[in-house]
């Protein structure tokens, strides 16, 4: 047992957002300095994972940090020293916006889950940028997950996501459009057919006008499996990867009792694997595929690559398992050393 280990229960004492402000407080103030950057590294256990080449980037080991976790760009180094391959930040919408009233977070331990219906909280694109811009060189690469302001139309979604992207491209490595959260009222609409081909089109032109990043389309674990082809096929023919999945609305009967709000951990894992499984299917071998969803151990993240990810990303994971996680479950991981 570890530190964490011990320490976990008394902060899941702690109201979830107010805990993880304070833990995004003392990783900025412990990232100000070669000491802090170096306590957070013997902290981690540094991994020792193999680099791999994905969507023309390298990284340096397979487990990245999902969305959510840093919404405003301001803890990419701690993140790297803490040993993640690569942090996608965000989501960032076009404005600044509050997101939904608190309570908003909550936890589920015997389950190894987490609710949240945070409502894409953050600063906004030109703010973001700016952070980011502080940065210098990225220490492992930075992805920045893009999402529709609760205030824009759908008819006017396609027109800021391509803003957004105007706005952060310097900064970002990749970019993610993300239309699967369920906590922004109708988002999950832009899986439509018609709707989807116009937001992709409309973003790619952005892009190849500002010059050529990777894409990627972050889905929903929540749509039938034939929308999820057809929406991961418009995907690669407009030149996007995938990520594959989003939190879940959908609840068992034992789960019948949990808040309102995206539903993500271990319950999440079945599905999410499923559908990582179906895309790869789908869109062959080439396409680049991050799995994402019920990843906390060792055989989650092979079950993942297994199933056709190329790399993992964890966000509830990290909660449960603490600092070490990413050494942990490069530890635990076959495929991810391989």
């Amino acid at each position: 047992m570890n530190v964490y280990d011990v320490l976990r229960p008394l902060l899941f004492r702690i109201d979830p957002e107010e805990i993880h402000e304070l833990v995004v407080t003392g990783l900025k103030t412990a990232q100000k300095t070669r000491l802090g950057l170096r306590a957070l590294r013997r902290w981690a256990s540094a991994p020792s994972g193999s680099p791999i080449t994905v969507a023309g980037l390298e990284f340096p080991n397979r487990i990245g940090l999902a969305a959510g976790f840093d919404k405003n760009a301001v803890l990419v180094p701690a993140m790297a020293a803490l040993g993640f391959g690569f942090v996608e930040v965000g989501t960032v919408t076009g404005r600044a916006q509050p997101g939904n009233p608190r309570p908003r977070m909550f936890r589920y331990p015997g389950d190894r889950a987490i609710v949240n219906r945070l409502g894409f909280n953050n600063l906004g694109a030109e703010a973001v940028a700016a952070k980011l811009a502080t940065l210098g060189p990225h220490p492992v690469p930075v992805g920045i997950n893009l999402g529709k302001s609760a205030v824009t139309s759908l008819d006017d979604a396609a027109a800021e996501y391509a803003s957004s992207l105007r706005v952060l491209h310097a900064h970002g490595d990749y970019f993610t459009i993300n239309i699967s959260s369920p906590n922004t009222k109708d988002l999950r609409k832009l899986h439509e057919p018609a709707r989807l081909t116009a937001l992709l089109s409309e973003v790619g032109a952005m892009m190849q006008s500002l010059g050529a990043k990777p894409l990627f389309l972050k889905l929903s674990p929540d749509a039938d499996d034939a929308d999820l082809v057809t929406a991961a096929e418009t995907a690669a023919q407009h030149g996007l990867g995938l990520i594959a999945t989003n939190t879940t609305v959908g609840r068992t009967s034992g789960q019948a009792a949990y808040e309102a709000g995206g539903l993500s951990g271990a319950p999440l894992k079945a599905r999410a694997t499923a559908v990582v499984r179906l895309l790869r299917r789908a869109v062959g071998p080439s396409v680049p595929l991050i799995g994402v969803g019920g990843i906390l151990d060792g055989q989650d993240v092979d079950d993942k690559l297994e199933a056709g990810a190329d790399l993992v990303q964890i966000y509830t994971g990290f909660i449960y398992r603490g600092p070490g996680a990413v050494a942990a479950l490069l530890r635990e991981s076959a495929r991810a050393r391989a």
